[in-house]
């Protein structure tokens, strides 16, 4: 039975938190703080933290830190809209995951799994074998993807195409960019034929193609991979 420790100062997300990953079959220790998160690290095997950033005493991004240096369990941060670029540091600092309040339970479930698979099965969060963005993992040996631990089927060219984008997360590629490296030919109205591709992409590895959350359009500049 996998441990998550849940961390939130609103007790009434600590409770929500609880019913869901107790319903899955985790074992949850609660906290209200990054104080109380990191001496429960340091007292208990824990798998996974789910851990929001703006809290008393001591924040998530202080505790990340903290955890940092005696655990190398995933971190899921649980964040407001307005905490982007928060969540950028959290990334930067060590976090592996966000989920943005409110919430979508099944994505969230979805989520923890992942990190829980990476990080027990894969032997960790850092693997040379795979690219890890989020939830999507490239294993490009085996020219295979998976998100949140479920296995994507892709065309040649759509898994060319996330592979150019994932190798350079936060760098904008122009639709000209990507067709000639994808196509390697001289793009031409190369846009309508990137769209229509990434358009496929997205909805196999987004939770809600809708609202991307990791190929996200620049708008009069081309297409991006976020972490």
């Amino acid at each position: 039975m996998y441990t998550v420790l849940v961390c939130d100062d609103e007790r009434d997300i600590v409770s929500s938190l609880e019913i869901y990953l107790k319903s899955e079959g985790y074992n949850v220790l609660s906290a209200y703080d990054g104080d109380e998160a990191l001496r429960l690290m340091r007292t208990q095997t824990v798998h996974l933290v789910l851990m929001d950033i703006m809290m008393p005493n001591m924040d998530g991004l202080t505790a990340l830190m903290r955890i940092r240096e005696i655990s190398d369990a995933p971190v899921i941060f649980t964040t407001a809209k307005s905490e982007d670029n928060d969540v950028i540091l959290g990334l930067n600092l060590g976090a592996d995951d966000y989920v943005t309040k409110p919430f979508n339970p099944m994505e969230l479930m979805a989520r923890v799994r992942s990190q829980l698979r990476r990080y027990t099965v894969l032997g960790g969060r850092k693997t040379d074998e795979a690219l890890v963005i989020g939830g999507v993992e490239i294993r490009d040996a085996e020219k295979r993807v998976t998100v949140d631990g479920e296995d994507v089927s892709l065309t040649p060219t759509e898994y060319d195409i996330l592979l150019l984008l994932a190798k350079s997360p936060g760098r904008v590629f122009s639709p000209a960019e990507i067709y000639r490296t994808v196509w390697n030919d001289e793009p031409f109205s190369s846009d309508s034929t990137v769209a229509v591709h990434i358009r496929h992409l997205r909805e196999k590895i987004e939770f809600d193609p809708a609202k991307p959350r990791y190929i996200k359009v620049v708008w009069g500049q081309g297409y991006k991979m976020e972490k």
